[in-house]
């Protein structure tokens, strides 16, 4: 795996961590707008440890990933997905 190859899987595995983290302990608006109806985005996002969480999550599946990668347990020429 070269570095570029590196760095867009663990772009990749990052973005998909965000979607996976970005609704746990979310909840929406208790009072709806007066005018439309809608509760909007939540109160209390948490950007900030949504953000940390992912990349401390994605980080681990990448560091897995790379490891089943380099020793060839996850390869078309080798291993479980040679056919």
């Amino acid at each position: 795996m070269t570095w570029a190859s590196g760095v867009a899987l663990y772009i990749v595995i990052w973005m998909l961590s965000l979607f996976v983290v970005l609704p746990i302990g979310t909840h929406p608006r208790a009072e709806a707008d007066a005018a439309t109806g809608w509760r909007g985005a939540p109160r209390q996002a948490r950007m900030w440890r949504k953000v940390l969480f992912t990349t401390i999550l994605a980080t681990a599946v990448f560091a897995i990933a790379l490891v089943a990668i380099l020793k060839d347990w996850l390869s078309f020429r080798h291993g479980i997905l040679a056919g």
